[in-house]
């Protein structure tokens, strides 16, 4: 015979100030749990937007990020004439681009912060859907203009339409404002690539992107330009590309989110465990009663297992909603791959939700075992004789 559900639910109002001070702490180690996960969850996805999957890239081999890279002319001459490249209007979706970094003051602070610089062509921006002029227009070829990510113009000096900036032993007006979503390419800054390889007394691209006319070519262009003698160059998908960028700083939130997370962990673990030992405590005679009235030991263990979980489950619900408000926060942080500052949102995913749920529903369980084995393994008389 099992004891009613209601029996716990019951007890733990019975208990609500305890129970809300244990279902407390363990909320809050499943927000910090929750939090690190959408931070690194965020950090990923807005790299892997960053990218298109028709898109391929092209760097330097051993090369890690486009700022490492090199492609000279002669090679980009190669790659640009690949029959795999989608054209429209009569023009080659391929851009050659250049990617410098620089260091900008940041609005308020002053402080320096690294920003990328990318020498794009007319053909970038039809190649990347995700961008849009939201303000001002695209820059002139041949001038010294350039326009910015949202993210740059709200948090960096002289990034605003009209604002100039000075880089490269030359000032540049900013005469647009480009919006690109949560990717990484709100963080950049964006001119005419011959103009910026003059400035920046750069003989050489970092790379060279192109759109497949079709996405199912892409292992047999791969094939052929890393194969080609004339080139040392290796091709990845786009998407491939900016992932691998994420991987390094994603896992280091992950590893210092999991590591704060056990230490809170013990901490709320031992709260449940107190919590369940005084309910166990002051319940005594009534346990004896229900062995009285024939529920077994199991059914007493299963009992204050299932009080536990739900104090468990409890605390989960409460950090999840508090952790779901850090998706209307931007932060920004540096991108220890290119070195530069990137700003992107935490992001809430159905699989954090349940590994948060499974993780508190673990607490919960682990807080309320030692206690419920006591409280099943009493003695009738003993608990009936207890005052």
């Amino acid at each position: 015979m099992g004891i009613p559900y209601s029996y716990s639910f019951r007890n733990l109002w019975t208990r609500r100030l305890t129970t809300v001070l244990t279902a407390s702490g363990m909320a809050l180690v499943v927000f910090v749990f929750a939090a690190t996960l959408m931070l690194a969850e965020g950090l990923r996805k807005t790299l892997v937007d960053t990218g298109s999957y028709d898109n391929v890239v092209v760097i330097r081999k051993s090369a890690q990020t486009e700022v490492q890279s090199g492609i000279d002319r002669s090679q980009a001459a190669v790659v640009e004439t690949q029959p795999e490249i989608a054209v429209e209007g009569g023009e080659r979706l391929v851009a050659k681009e250049i990617v410098v970094l620089i260091s900008l003051p940041k609005r308020g602070s002053g402080k320096p912060s690294n920003v990328i610089i990318r020498g794009v062509s007319a053909t970038s921006l039809l190649m990347r859907p995700q961008v849009k002029v939201i303000e001002g227009r695209m820059p002139r070829p041949g001038s010294a203009e350039i326009m910015a990510g949202a993210s740059i113009a709200k948090r960096f000096k002289g990034g605003g339409i009209g604002e100039t900036l000075r880089f490269g032993m030359r000032d540049w007006t900013v005469v647009g404002i480009f919006e690109a979503g949560n990717t990484g390419f709100s963080s950049e800054i964006w001119g005419d690539v011959d103009q910026l390889m003059q400035a920046f007394r750069r003989p050489v691209y970092s790379s060279i992107i192109f759109k497949l006319r079709d996405p199912s070519e892409f292992v047999r262009v791969k094939e052929r330009i890393e194969g080609d003698p004339r080139l040392t160059l290796e091709a990845k998908r786009e998407i491939t590309f900016y992932a691998d960028q994420s991987q390094a700083m994603a896992k280091f939130l992950r590893i210092l989110g999991i590591t704060l997370t056990i230490i809170f962990s013990l901490g709320a673990v031992i709260g449940a465990m107190i919590t369940m030992y005084a309910a166990v405590a002051n319940r005594v005679t009534e346990i004896g009663t229900l062995r009285a009235l024939g529920f077994q030991r199991g059914s007493i263990l299963a009992a204050f297992i299932l009080e536990s979980l739900f104090l468990g489950l409890l605390g989960g619900v409460v950090g999840l909603f508090f952790a779901s408000f850090m998706q209307l926060v931007t932060i920004s942080t540096m991108n220890w791959q290119t070195f530069s500052e990137l700003a992107f949102t935490f992001s809430l995913t159905p699989g954090i939700i349940g590994k948060s749920l499974i993780f508190s529903l673990v607490m919960g369980f682990v807080g309320g075992l030692l206690p419920a084995f006591r409280a099943a393994r009493m003695n009738i008389v003993d608990a009936l004789r207890a005052t």
